[in-house]
Formats: C-alpha cells, sequence, structure tokens
C-alpha cells in the first residue's frame, strides 16, 4: 500500500511538475519526501495523543520503533525541520537557483538520523578578493576572538563528546557513575538508541572537533564550511532527538532526567548542538579565512601580465 501511494504521488508530481523535473531530477525526490515528512509528523501527533486512529496499524505492525521516544523525536524533526528543507529546496529548483547548503545541511542531519535509527533498531528492544584572503589569513588566534571562542568550544565539546563515549561503554570510573546516574540515565535505556549515538558522536563528531578547531587556526583549510552545515545538520537532528526522548513520557521513569539536574542537563545539550550552527553560520558569512591563499611571486606575476 505505501509503495502504491508513493508510486501514485511520483506519477502526480511528474504530471503537474514536468518542467522542473526535467531541469533538476531532485525535484521529484523533494516533493515525494515532503509527503513522507508529513507522514512522519501525523505519526509523531499520533504517538504523543494529539492524532487518533490514522497510523495505528503501520506503527504497531510495520515500524513499531517509531512508538519509541527517540522514534517520535526523529518523526518531529522530519515532519518540521526536513518538511521545510525538503520545500526551500523544491523551491529553489522553482526559481532556477542554487540549493546546495539547504542541501549540505539535510544531508548530515539526515545521515545521522538513518545511521543512529537503523542501527538502534538492530541493538536495541562564497568568493573574495586576493587583498581579504591575505588579510583575514595574516590574523592570529588572538586576533580574532569569535574564532578563539569556538576553538574553546570545540575543544570542550570534543571532551564531552569523549567523556559521554566512556560512559556507554561502561566506564568505571566515579564520575561517569555519577552523571549516568545523577543527569542523564537515559543513556542506559535499553532501547540502544542513545547508547549508539553517543558512539556516533565519539567516532565521527570528536575527530570533526579537532579537526575544525585546526582549521580555525591555520587558514586556507577550504573543506570546513561545507563539512562544518553536514555537521550542523547532524548534530542538530541528533540532539534534538536525543534530548527529546530524554523527557518524554514514553521512557521508562527510571531512565529520564531527574528534575533536579533537567536545568544542567538542558542547557550542556543545548550548547552542544548550538555550536555546530554558530561554525556553520561563522564559515558561511566570512569565508576568506578558509580560501586558498593567493598566488605569489613570479606566478603571481605571470598571470597578471597575461
Amino acid at each position: 500500500m505505501s509503495a502504491l501511494i508513493l508510486g501514485l504521488l511520483f506519477v502526480a508530481v511528474y504530471s503537474l511538475s514536468h518542467g522542473e523535473i526535467s531541469y533538476d531530477p531532485l525535484y521529484a525526490v523533494f516533493a515525494v519526501f515532503a509527503f513522507t515528512s508529513v507522514v512522519d509528523l501525523i505519526i509523531a501527533l499520533q504517538e504523543d495523543g494529539y492524532v487518533v486512529g490514522f497510523m495505528d496499524f503501520y506503527t504497531k505492525e510495520g515500524e513499531p520503533y517509531l512508538r519509541t521516544a527517540h522514534g517520535v523525536f526523529i518523526c518531529y524533526w522530519d515532519g518540521t525541520v526536513h518538511y521545510l528543507l525538503y520545500l526551500a529546496m523544491a523551491g529553489a529548483i522553482c526559481r532556477r537557483k542554487r540549493y546546495r547548503n539547504f542541501g549540505l545541511y539535510w544531508l548530515g542531519s539526515f545521515a545521522m538520523s538513518i545511521l543512529v535509527f537503523l542501527t538502534g533498531n538492530i541493538l536495541g528492544k562564497d568568493k573574495a578578493s586576493g587583498n581579504l584572503v591575505q588579510e583575514e589569513q595574516r590574523k592570529g588566534l588572538l586576533q580574532r576572538p569569535a574564532d578563539l571562542a569556538l576553538v574553546i568550544y570545540l575543544i570542550l565539546a570534543g571532551f564531552f563528546t569523549l567523556f559521554r563515549g566512556l560512559v556507554v561503554l561502561d566506564c568505571p570510573t566515579d564520575s561517569c557513575f555519577v552523571y549516568i546516574y545523577q543527569y542523564e540515565p537515559y543513556l542506559r535505556d535499553p532501547v540502544a538508541y542513545p547508547k549508539v549515538q553517543m558512539l556516533m558522536y565519539m567516532f565521527y563528531v570528536l575527530p570533526f572537533c579537532g579537526l575544525a578547531a585546526y582549521a580555525l587556526t591555520f587558514p586556507g583549510c577550504s573543506w570546513l564550511p561545507d563539512w562544518a552545515l553536514v555537521f550542523a545538520g547532524a548534530i542538530g537532528q541528533a540532539q534534538f532527538s536525543h534530548m527529546g526522548a530524554s523527557m518524554h513520557l514514553r521512557t521508562p521513569f527510571t531512565y529520564r532526567v531527574p528534575e533536579d539536574t533537567w536545568g544542567c542537563f538542558f542547557v550542556c545539550n543545548l550548547l552542544y548542538a548550538l555550536g555546530p550552527h554558530l561554525l556553520a553560520y561563522r564559515c558561511l558569512q566570512w569565508p576568506a579565512f578558509f580560501h586558498q591563499p593567493p598566488p605569489s611571486g613570479p606566478i603571481a606575476l605571470h598571470k597578471k601580465q597575461h
């Protein structure tokens, strides 16, 4: 039935928007994905009791893991943020404009969602002038307070990532024991999503924090703006689902965040999600530091003469 509905939807989109699909075939993909995002939003609303009877059979017989707290918040994210991204990218195609930045953010978000969700299901119950580039790249880190703050954030985020990774790996130290029982007991939830999420952070986000700190310190790392967008999308999706599921009623009471530590949990996890977005914003708004420096000497003089 799902395949039939999606097939009919694809035919309808192809018939009504042939010009856009000819210009960019991904228009049809975004249109279909936007439809599935609405379905996910309905699933989330139903599981929280705001809608009744629409998707009962599907969530019980087809994808019962969507009934977990993590699954509900994945559906919320897909039904809101991903839905708006699909509309924005489809709209850009209609206006014959580029949507690269939207696409990179979506890629990171979508990839993180799929990696954690599928693994958990298995295991658990621009351009700048040469002068501007040179001027920006001559500045040391201490002359760039915003970048210095981001480097400090990345270092702290790296330690926090490593710490939570060790926590879910059952590190026997007292600090890990206190943290998992008093601050984030959701990390002990047998559904496995939180454990997999922390390991994804440790294996992928932790190296990125180190590389991003390096790129903010030494000029010419042209790869950072694109990867900053990818990781902003990934961490945004992951933190939204993790924070929501940590406090949701579908999570057993013993695994929810205790009321007396809710403020600390919320601030730490919100800052963890906000930092990559500030990094991506900095890279997009002031990209000169990350451009390759223009050639100098005889080669540059030769190019100028010709």
